[in-house]
């Protein structure tokens, strides 16, 4: 139980330092997981289309939240999955 207090209490102090980041990384996480779950219940066949955009978005919020945290590490992170899901989303615009 305790720890679930220092969680809560961690939460509000991210939002409170920063509330723009905090909304930015919630809608971005927001992205992901419905991306996800969007890629596994059409399996065969995912609008990938789609989902690339979409994901390269969230990849892309994700990229300004981790700069403005100082966070090398999610920063590189982000930086490479926009650059490689934009090569596949490219790879499927020119493959029609």
């Amino acid at each position: 139980m305790k720890q679930i207090i220092i969680t809560i209490d961690w939460i509000k102090k991210d939002y409170i330092s920063h509330p723009i980041r905090f909304i930015v990384e919630f809608l971005a996480w927001f992205i992901t997981i419905g991306c996800s779950v969007v890629m596994a219940l059409t399996v065969p066949n995912p609008p990938l289309f789609e989902l690339y955009t979409v994901w390269i978005f969230g990849c892309i919020l994700y990229t300004w939240a981790s700069w403005t945290r100082g966070s090398f590490g999610m920063l590189a992170n982000y930086i490479a999955l926009t650059l490689i899901d934009s090569f596949g989303l490219y790879r499927i615009i020119i493959t029609g």
